[in-house]
């Protein structure tokens, strides 16, 4: 490729990709800023005082319930702050990938009010919008739930509170725990021989914790960004969509739905715009909605390329991000294939 051809190809990427990862950077810096101040000011253990009833059942310690309740504003900023209690020690691989199942349903609810109630429902009409949202509502809550009995049955039994606070005595002479430096143990310091600590103080503090991470992300997030866009830009991924069709055949929808699973697998608002004139012709109201999941679980693989994979290695590095995408990916595909079969089931 010659040198102009090539920076044809290449400006363009960089210009698309470049505000992508600033806004995604700004999130994660967000996450794990916030993350610092809840420890820094105590407050993981007043969101703990509910969150507890969510995260105690998975066997999780009660600051992750933190993380969890941050992902209903914004999935990016919780993941952050997953992503830091991982870093610095205060939850393993399994709990994480828990946390980050259980996570789902949170960030279904945001949305809610910024896309499924002022877009999506107002295209496909009060019944079909209602029925596929909460199809949508019904499946992140089954995965959440999931999380939270894999986390029962998987994940030690009591002890978490306990065990967890000796090992940030024990090891590293107590200095090194959960965010940045100081879970649990610091926190409990806060209560004693830093009360007296001040507001910009804590706010200094968790900025300087905060860089070092943001710093070793971001990089990382904008290559994989970049590599991604680059190969979508010169391959035809669209093609995946052929699979669509003898899942159609399959499931017994209308000859049209394979249409509609193309253009919804890429574009949900394009797709739903694209049915809601054939609801009431060509589909009922639940194969109309069973068309759309059918698109989501096409959709999966083109959005796990384009967007999951550079996300999720940005945040967790390539071998942990790798797990939490098959998991996601596993657990979306068989709650969506569960709708599909109520919705489908004869009535």
């Amino acid at each position: 490729m010659q040198p102009g051809a090539a920076v044809d190809t290449v400006w363009p990427v960089l210009v698309e990709v470049a505000p992508r990862v600033a806004r995604i950077a700004v999130f994660i810096a967000g996450g794990v800023f916030l993350a610092n101040v809840a420890v820094g000011f105590g407050l993981v253990e007043k969101i703990a005082t509910f969150s507890k009833y969510l995260t105690r059942p998975a066997n999780l310690p009660d600051e992750v319930g933190t993380a969890i309740v941050t992902t209903a504003a914004s999935t990016t900023a919780g993941y952050g702050m997953l992503a830091d209690f991982r870093e610095s020690g205060r939850l393993d691989d399994a709990e994480t990938l828990i946390a980050v199942t259980m996570n789902t349903f949170f960030g279904f609810v945001q949305h809610i009010f910024t896309f499924y109630a002022p877009v999506l429902i107002p295209i496909l009409g009060l019944e079909v919008g209602l029925l596929y949202v909460g199809s949508r509502a019904a499946i992140a809550l089954g995965i959440t739930i999931a999380g939270v009995l894999a986390g029962a049955v998987l994940l030690p039994r009591g002890g978490t509170e306990v065990d967890r606070q000796d090992d940030s005595v024990t090891t590293d002479g107590g200095a090194e725990s959960a965010v940045g430096d100081g879970g649990r143990a610091a926190t409990a310091d806060h209560a004693t021989d830093d009360e007296s600590e001040s507001i910009p103080d804590v706010l200094h503090t968790a900025a300087e914790k905060t860089w070092p991470k943001i710093r070793r992300i971001v990089p990382r997030l904008a290559v994989v960004y970049v590599l991604v866009t680059l190969l979508v830009r010169t391959q035809d991924v669209q093609s995946i969509t052929s699979v669509a069709e003898p899942l159609t055949s399959l499931l017994g929808l209308p000859a049209a739905s394979l249409l509609v699973v193309g253009v919804f697998a890429f574009d949900t608002t394009t797709g739903a715009a694209t049915i809601a004139p054939m609801v009431g012709s060509t589909f009922t109201p639940r194969t109309a909605v069973a068309t759309m999941l059918l698109g989501g679980i096409i959709s999966f693989a083109v959005s796990t390329f384009k967007r999951s994979i550079p996300f999720q290695y940005g945040i967790w590095g390539p071998r942990f991000g790798s797990k939490v995408i098959v998991v996601n990916t596993a657990l979306k595909i068989v709650f969506i294939a569960a709708a599909l079969a109520i919705l489908l089931a004869p009535v």
